[in-house]
C-alpha cells in the first residue's frame, strides 16, 4: 500500500553547511521521503521549521528545479529584493539556472511544516549573500578554497 505514516521516517537536523553557517539551520527538522519510500528519480522532504530557524541559506541552483508546497504554519519567502509570506497551501517553483537566490524563514511564534521537491544537485548551488559555493559535491569559499 503506498500510503506510508510520516512518523515513522527518521526525522533530523543535520546539515552539511561548515561553520559558521550551519547555525540558521539549527531549527530546521527534515524527513527525506524519497528515500524511505524507493523514490529515485526526485527528491521530496518533510520540513519543519521552528520559530526563527530557516530553511537554507539564500541560494540558487544551475542544474536542479525546486518547488516547494506549504502545509501549515507561515513562513517568509526571501528572494533577491522580496519579501512573501507563504501560508499553508501556497506554493512556490525555482526553476534551475534561474539566478534568483531563494530561502523559507520563519519569522512566527510556531512551528511551519513544507514539502519540498527537487533532486541531488550534480551542479553548482550559489549563495549570494555569504561565502559559500557548492561545486564538485562539496562547499567552497567564493574564492575555490575548501572548507
Amino acid at each position: 500500500m503506498p500510503r506510508f505514516d510520516l512518523t515513522a521516517i527518521a526525522q533530523t537536523n543535520a546539515t552539511g553547511y561548515p561553520a559558521p553557517h550551519a547555525a540558521a539551520v539549527r531549527g530546521r527538522w527534515v524527513r527525506r521521503l524519497g528515500p524511505a519510500l524507493g523514490l529515485a528519480d526526485f527528491g521530496v522532504s518533510h520540513v519543519t521549521l521552528k520559530p526563527g530557524a530557516a530553511s537554507s541559506h539564500r541560494h540558487w541552483h544551475e542544474d536542479e528545479d525546486e518547488f516547494i508546497v506549504m502545509l501549515a504554519g507561515q513562513a517568509v519567502l526571501m528572494e533577491e529584493g522580496c519579501r512573501t509570506l507563504m501560508r499553508a497551501g501556497d506554493m512556490a517553483a525555482f526553476p534551475k539556472g534561474e539566478p534568483n537566490g531563494h530561502q523559507l524563514l520563519n519569522e512566527s511564534e510556531a512551528d511551519c511544516e513544507f514539502l519540498a521537491f527537487g533532486r541531488v544537485p550534480l551542479g553548482d548551488a550559489h549563495y549570494p549573500d555569504i561565502d559559500l559555493h557548492w561545486s564538485a559535491g562539496r562547499y567552497h569559499h567564493k574564492d575555490g578554497s575548501r572548507y
